[in-house]
């Protein structure tokens, strides 16, 4: 089996994908992988399928105990909650191993909402983990995905591991907020029942608890949708926009709320999905997009508006943790 390209000395992160259609197929894939992780001392984190992984156990023998094995339901969670979940696993060994390369070895949820949210998580993983020693490496069997996701994955990453080799996706597309969740709401309509925020902080605030209230559940679910809403309003503040229409509805099993205004932002692709630098007081609406299910924000000369959802309290349930 040919062993992947290694990373150079200064390791920054590595995004590949590989297709692969046969167990044969993947254990060339990934056996390299972690093999040489291992021997290397690197950190190798895998997600996959049981059969596969049953598959690398039984190739591996005693080494496969030195893999850290994690349940493929963990990165079905939302895009910036895994990003910031592998990025906390990549700082845990950088505190204590300067310049280590963490190894992740990924398997695309199946699901058809999943899958949708692995398309944006996957785009976004090119700008969330920028700067990151991680080397992701995300395998898609096509015995499994349509030629659509296998299209999407090459858009999305930068290399594909071919025969062991890694080379240039020619179709990959740079990072931008890509289609992953089903389209927005209507706009604001005659009929809403909506909020014209001038500055009244407090009204605001007693708006979305009293629209969100009745449509979720525990009270906590309130408030921390409240505190995502908040937000949200403090950052069009920070940037000079003191009026806004605040919309709060139930749609889609969600409960969601839109901002917009006639002023327009200043936005960079996936904005939100980094982890903040702590070191400066602008950290973006990072607590929003972990608070919340769906975070969209768009703008142009016409104004801008930032639309937000939470799962209703009769929506089903997340799963899987990791970090």
């Amino acid at each position: 089996m040919a062993t992947p390209t290694p990373l150079p000395a200064e390791a920054d992160f590595r995004h590949q994908s590989c297709v692969y259609g046969s167990d044969e197929e993947f254990l060339a894939m990934a056996v390299p992988f972690a093999r040489d992780g291992l021997r290397r001392g690197e950190p190798v984190l895998v997600s996959t399928t049981q059969a596969n992984q049953e598959l690398l156990d039984d190739v591996l023998g005693a080494d496969a105990g030195k893999l850290v094995q994690v349940e493929p339901a963990c990165f079905e969670r939302r895009p910036p909650q895994l990003a910031a979940a592998l990025h906390r696993y990549w700082t845990r060994y950088r505190s204590t191993t300067p310049g280590t390369t963490v190894r992740v070895l990924a398997e695309p949820a199946r699901v058809a909402r999943g899958a949708a949210e692995w398309k944006l998580a996957e785009a976004g993983f090119n700008v969330s983990l920028a700067g990151t020693g991680i080397w992701l490496v995300c395998p898609y069997d096509t015995r499994v995905f349509e030629a659509g996701a296998i299209e999407d994955a090459r858009r999305a990453h930068p290399e594909f591991l071919v025969d062991g080799q890694a080379k240039p996706s020619e179709q990959f597309t740079a990072p931008a907020r890509v289609d992953g969740f089903p389209a927005s709401p209507p706009p604001l309509g005659e009929g809403a029942d909506i909020f014209r925020f001038e500055g009244d902080l407090i009204a605001v605030r007693r708006y979305v608890l009293e629209k969100a209230g009745p449509l979720l559940q525990p009270e906590n679910a309130v408030a921390m949708f409240g505190i995502a809403v908040g937000e949200a309003i403090a950052y069009l503040i920070d940037h000079g926009i003191n009026r806004a229409e605040v919309w709060v509805r139930p749609a889609a099993g969600r409960v969601v709320c839109t901002l917009h205004s006639d002023e327009p932002l200043d936005l960079p692709p996936f904005f939100g999905s980094r982890p903040p630098d702590l070191r400066r007081s602008d950290t973006g609406l990072w607590m929003t997009d972990q608070i919340c299910e769906w975070l969209d924000i768009s703008s142009d000369s016409a104004g801008c508006t930032i639309e937000l959802a939470t799962p209703g309290s009769w929506a089903g349930e997340g799963t899987g943790t990791l970090g």
